[in-house]
């Protein structure tokens, strides 16, 4: 399914010599469903790089977007042209009126500043806090994860003693989280970044779980037990060479820097880097959409972040956990039931399993999140025998 972007945005040429169905403006306008709405905060000096980089991951699913590109109106942009700016990006006093379903704060190369010694600190909050009653879902990316966990939580961030850069392995710890369905028991991930967040302060909080994490460099990935805020602290949106281009960028800068580790075959940087996290990457974003807005934000858009929605929703999630409590008890009186009959029957035969057991493992979610929860009551497809 396609990515909703504007006509006329450098990104549309790449993804579309990409094989990436890209939708126009004027055709989605003909299409009678609503789309997601989605607003990309961009804090990259890198804008263009950055647009392509996420709207690749965000357009290979089975879902109509729509992209607001958000920048900040107190911070002067050095490394894109105005005229880009003013053409695909909107400030935030434009779009403080709008919900949406969902939220991307990217990364910014601020990471050795204090958040309060950051020019567009104060906006950045009042962003965030706007995204508290506008907004279904945000993920927020490497420094916009680490400036959104201290924002909303109080995490502070911690400052390496050397650059973290590189292709890092990791491992989960909550597998029974959708974010992370489909993933491998070990994946990895491109890094890139001076300081970090420690997984005992964010283990510590009570409304917040560590989802993922490398051995070698710590936190990956954290979410709010609500499922409201998710903090990615590498960057799985990078391209191939993009690593590449920083190591080059600051070795021109005269910086003492480490090549980017497991990066390089032979860790010769005259090779052509791999590239083997995008397939992980690509499920972080679907997984993300599809299971933490499309499938639970209000059809209402406007409704999207507000206290009358998250009543809504922490009702249907209580509703859902009394279903499980009802079918886990309704499983073990069949089992125990079964397991009666079982001995009375003639060999070679058996009584068939419970149905209920082959819809969904008993722990395959345990975020909220029930994927038949709002399913209607369906009338029968012909008229019941009435002489049964």
């Amino acid at each position: 399914m396609p990515i909703r972007i504007p006509d006329a945005l450098p990104a549309t040429d790449q993804l579309a010599s990409e094989n990436i169905f890209v939708m126009t403006e004027y055709r989605a306008m003909h299409q009678d469903i609503r789309p997601l709405r989605v607003v990309l905060l961009n804090l990259m000096p890198t804008k263009i790089a950055t647009e392509t980089q996420i709207l690749r991951k965000l357009s290979n699913t089975p879902l109509q977007i729509e992209i607001t590109l958000l920048r900040m109106a107190s911070h002067d942009a050095k490394n894109v042209s105005e005229q880009h700016l003013e053409t695909f990006y909107r400030t935030f006093d434009l779009i403080e009126s709008l919900h949406f379903d969902g939220m991307i704060i990217t990364g910014a190369p601020v990471e050795l500043l204090e958040f309060e010694d950051v020019d567009y600190w104060p906006e950045l909050c009042e962003i965030m806090e706007w995204s508290r009653t506008h907004v279904h879902s945000t993920l927020h990316i490497c420094w916009g994860a680490q400036a959104g966990i201290y924002y909303h939580y109080g995490i502070c961030k911690h400052e390496l003693s050397a650059k973290v850069s590189g292709v890092f392995e990791h491992r989960q710890i909550k597998p029974t989280s959708p974010l992370l369905r489909g993933f491998d028991d070990f994946f990895w991930a491109p890094h890139s970044r001076y300081t970090e967040v420690r997984a005992e302060d964010i283990d510590r909080h009570p409304h917040l779980e560590l989802l993922a994490v490398s051995d070698e460099v710590g936190v990956y990935i954290a979410k709010s037990t609500n499922s409201r805020h998710f903090f990615v602290f590498g960057h799985p949106e990078y391209d191939r060479a993009t690593l590449n281009s920083e190591y080059e960028r600051d070795i021109a800068r005269g910086l003492d820097i480490a090549m980017p580790a497991n990066y390089y075959p032979g860790d010769d940087p005259s090779n052509a880097p791999r590239a083997n996290w995008r397939a992980h990457a690509q499920l972080l974003y679907t997984n993300w959409l599809n299971y933490y807005v499309y499938q639970t934000t209000p059809y209402e858009v406007e409704r999207a972040g507000t206290e009358e929605a998250e009543q809504l929703d922490e009702d249907a999630a209580h509703q859902v956990n009394v279903a499980k409590a009802a079918a886990k008890r309704a499983q073990a009186k069949a089992a125990s039931q079964n397991v009666a009959s079982d001995a009375s029957m003639a060999p070679g035969k058996r009584a068939s399993s419970n149905a209920s057991e082959f819809i969904r493992a008993a722990n395959e979610d345990d975020d909220g999140y029930d994927p038949y929860s709002d399913r209607r009551e369906e009338p029968p497809l012909f008229e019941p025998d009435p002489w049964k």
